[in-house]
């Protein structure tokens, strides 16, 4: 997954990318990994979200950044 936003002229063009694993991990995120690079490392896009689905991961990274105090393993 790749989260980032549209970079203006004085920025640099910057995209973080979440790794998706089929293999869980004991994690309070689910993820590990996180690496963030220029934008003109991303070739193409190779699929989309579900709306569920990005409910869980906006969760996930609002909890990661420390905006939110939540038990994530209430959720699984």
């Amino acid at each position: 997954m790749v989260i980032s936003i549209p970079a203006l002229n004085q920025d640099r063009a910057l995209a973080t990318l979440i790794p998706h694993t089929t293999s869980p991990r004991d994690s309070r995120f689910g993820v590990q990994n996180i690496i963030t690079i220029p934008h003109a490392k991303l070739l193409r896009k190779l699929g989309r979200l579900t709306p569920e689905r990005m409910v869980k991961v906006e969760d996930i990274v609002r909890f990661w950044l420390g905006f939110e105090e939540k038990n994530l393993a209430e959720d699984k």
